[in-house]
This record gives C-alpha cells, structure tokens and sequence, in this order.
C-alpha cells in the first residue's frame, strides 16, 4: 500500500497486553447475540514487529480482542471467525516512512484456489466484483457457467442471500455460501424466459486470473 495512514486516526485492536493500528477490517456480528463480539475476517494491522506478532498470536489462539477508537470512545469484543488457526494467513510489509510494519490477515476462505464451498471476496473496486464472484464461483460449482453471466449471477447471490455484505472499513468485503441446487434451478427458469442466454463456445472465463488470492 503506498500511502500511511495517520496511525492516530486509526482504530486500535488490543490482545494480551499488546496493540496495534487497524487501517482496514471486515466482520460480521457473531451469530450469538449473548457473545456480543464482532467476528474479524479480514484485518489489517500497522504497529512494530513486536507488536503485530503478539496480537497475531492471541487472534489466532481465539482469544477475544478489543477494538477500540479513540475519537469516539467506542470500545468493541472481537475475535477471528472461527475458521481454526491453520485457515488464516499473514502477508506482512514493512512501512519505512512510518518506521513499522503492516500485516494483513487473510482466512484461508478468501484464497481462489482454497478447497471450500464458502469463500471470501474482497474486491478493489465495485466494478470487479462481479467478475470476482463468477471466478470463485465457476471453481466451486459443478454447473456450466458463462462469464456473460457474471451480473445476473452477482445479482442474483446478493437477493437470495447467498452474497452477504460485511461491515467493513478500508475495504469492500462479501462473504458467500453458494446453494448449487437452487443455482441450477434458477439458471434453467432464467434461460427459459430468456433473462440469460447460452452463448456459443467455452463456457469458461477466457480471462486470467489476475489479482486473486491463491
């Protein structure tokens, strides 16, 4: 990332003693409304090596956090999603101009490749979430799709509630539980009353898969 955020502007995620800047997250509420907790599936944290490593450590135990902001004296529980400590990832980068470093926490659900029937996507630009949303899918389904597809598919995820919106800061974030039976049965009405057509030649995307966790 190539601008540094005012790290005093930034939320503040504490665990274990340790704290660090939060410049982007996305969480859902946890399913238990007695939890009272966020549920983090993606986080992107600034802070000393130190600092990063120690919270890295206690999320990924499932110890509870506090996110906290400063401006506004909210103070927030939250926790990874419950995806076991093997499903997460860190990418890490150092900042020089700030003197820290950056680690962004991925689950193992936001990669392309990853072997799982729900995943994460975590779009740049509004624009590329359709597309997005075709590749993840046409990996996870046993069904032909056409990339022509792509915003009727997208559309379609988001009013059956197989694409849901996370609450999100610095970053776009859906996650998605494809049901690959009511998928066929709606791609077959579809075609039938001609609201997608079935375009001759490969039914795959042609594209590359450029910018996809893998």
């Amino acid at each position: 990332m190539v601008s540094v955020p005012d790290a005093s502007a930034l939320p503040l995620l504490q665990a274990g003693g340790f704290s660090a800047s939060v410049d982007a997250f996305a969480w859902e509420p946890d399913p238990d409304p007695a939890a009272r907790r966020m549920r983090l599936w993606f986080v992107s944290l600034l802070g000393s090596q130190q600092a990063l490593k120690a919270v890295w450590a206690r999320l990924l135990k499932g110890e509870l956090a506090t996110l906290s902001r400063e401006a506004t004296g909210q103070v927030q529980f939250c926790a990874l999603a419950p995806e076991g400590p093997r499903a997460w990832r860190s990418y890490a980068a150092s900042l020089p101009a700030a003197a820290g470093h950056q680690w962004v926490l991925l689950p193992e659900a936001a990669r392309h490749a990853a072997a799982l029937d729900t995943f994460l996507l975590l779009p740049r630009t509004e624009e590329e979430t359709s597309l997005l949303y075709f590749r993840f899918l046409d990996r996870r389904v046993d069904l032909p799709l056409h990339v022509s597809w792509r915003q009727w598919l997208w559309e379609r995820a988001l009013q059956a509630g197989e694409a849901v919106a996370l609450e999100a800061e610095g970053i776009s974030a859906y996650r998605c539980q494809p049901d690959p039976d009511a998928l066929r049965r709606d791609i077959s009405e579809a075609i039938q009353r001609r609201v997608i057509d079935i375009p001759e030649g490969d039914s795959k995307d042609p594209g590359p898969g450029a910018g996809l966790p893998r």
